[in-house]
């Protein structure tokens, strides 16, 4: 398993609308694995790579988009208040119980500087049982860069953009990191391409053609893939992303999304799309024929790239291969190795026998 380049995938920041800094890596990755790259007018990275194996008579190659998208959920600073604490409005889903007493990085053109988040209001000290059991919103949270007003103002600006600032953390049997959603999915659909260009013969071919969309403002609505589908045109979808592992302490079995440890996880349901249940059978095979760790998994609530490029154009036969991830929107996001690699796996065994 490639950790490195997942690492340097996850610590890099890049929230809806400033994926930039990712992209750049990822364009230095993919160097040579595509036939055509672009980036489109909202942002997002599209790599086709050309059919290799030839088919039968003149028609025209079927397209097979994969989603992946670059974003992590942060913050944008609304307003730098007379003291330089910096106060921001969330892009993507926080649940604030999170964000207390946190690193963060605030990312400006004059550099990047480390703060601290915490909501106003009194420390456990001098605060009264109802302070302490009132949970803040988003708004009431503000960052302190530890830096005079004066000198503050100068560097930050209304627009500039905040990340977690945690480090990687590489376990003898998981990664954990913030933004495992979604740099796991930009790590899978590279290395799922460079496992098909490393192989020999039948396995190193495929008979469509494959266009990786590392898509831009996921988080705040799917917004990236929509741009990206109705450009492409495809006839097969695949989103890929993390999923819900809430085989922990606290959590019903019977609401568990995905276990973790038991493979990949191909997605039948959520909130943005009922996937194609014979796409959904056909993974299953292809995962049961190459003995790849598998299970199918329905998330209540939460969407993906996927159910944009299903509603693009005239619609596209889609599915989703995630991976079960513990605490996700949180810096201690939790995959299992062995499950990463599972999709890796399947997706790269998929494409090949796609038709």
């Amino acid at each position: 398993m490639n950790i490195d380049l997942l690492k340097r995938l996850c610590e890099i920041p890049g929230i809806p609308g400033r994926e930039e800094r990712v992209r750049e890596v990822i364009e230095t990755e993919i160097d040579g694995l595509f036939d055509e790259v672009e980036v489109d007018p909202l942002g997002s990275l599209l790599c086709r790579r050309k059919a290799t194996r030839k088919g039968r008579g003149r028609k025209a190659k079927p397209t097979v988009l994969v989603a992946a998208h670059m974003d992590e959920i942060g913050f944008y600073v609304r307003h730098v208040d007379d003291n330089g604490f910096l106060w921001v409005n969330p892009a993507g889903g926080f649940d604030t119980r999170n964000l207390f007493s946190r690193r963060v990085l605030v990312c400006t053109s004059s550099g990047d500087f480390v703060g601290v988040m915490n909501p106003g209001g009194k420390p456990i000290h001098i605060s009264s049982p109802e302070d302490r059991n009132k949970v803040p919103t988003a708004s009431e949270f503000f960052i302190d860069l530890g830096m005079p007003a004066a000198k503050v103002k100068k560097a930050v600006q209304i627009g500039d953009f905040v990340v977690m600032h945690e480090p990687f953390l590489d376990q003898p049997e998981t990664v954990v990191s913030k933004a495992i959603d979604n740099r796991f999915a930009c790590w899978t659909a590279i290395e799922a391409i460079r496992k098909i260009d490393r192989a020999r013969g039948a396995a190193g071919t495929h008979g469509v053609d494959i266009v990786i969309a590392f898509t831009v403002q996921e988080e705040v609505g799917l917004r990236g893939a929509a741009v990206a589908a109705n450009r492409i045109g495809a006839d097969y979808g695949i989103g890929l992303d993390v999923t819900l592992a809430c085989d922990t302490p606290g959590v019903p079995d019977t609401e568990r999304v995905t276990r973790q440890g038991d493979g990949t996880a191909i997605l039948v349901q959520d909130s943005s799309m009922i996937a194609d249940h014979g796409l959904v059978d056909e993974l299953c095979s292809v995962a049961r024929k190459h003995r790849i760790p598998h299970q199918r998994c329905i998330l209540p609530r939460g969407g993906q790239d996927g159910g944009a490029i299903q509603r693009a154009g005239s619609g596209a036969r889609c599915a989703a291969l995630t991976a079960g991830t513990r605490y996700i929107h949180t810096v201690t996001e939790s995959m299992k190795k062995t499950d990463a690699t599972a999709t890796v796996d399947l997706l790269a065994a998929w494409l090949v026998q796609a038709k």
